[in-house]
């Protein structure tokens, strides 16, 4: 799992996908001000299955020794 900004999310999960690993992006930001609430901190997650770790690791290690 990864929890960040929107824009890190997004990019994290394209470079992910293109590694052939699916990914769902969870956005607290966006659920929140539609309920009508306010949210703080870094609200977007991205997972993906566990099965897939060994295949997404090297991406997501790469991409966090890049931001």
């Amino acid at each position: 799992m990864f929890s960040g900004s929107e824009i890190l999310a997004i990019a994290l999960q394209e470079k992910i996908e293109e590694a052939g690993v699916n990914t769902i992006i969870k956005n607290n930001i966006q659920s929140a001000q539609m309920a009508g609430f306010g949210t703080t901190g870094q609200a977007v997650e991205l997972f993906i299955q566990e099965t897939d770790f060994a295949k997404a690791n090297p991406v997501i290690e790469e991409f966090r020794l890049n931001i």
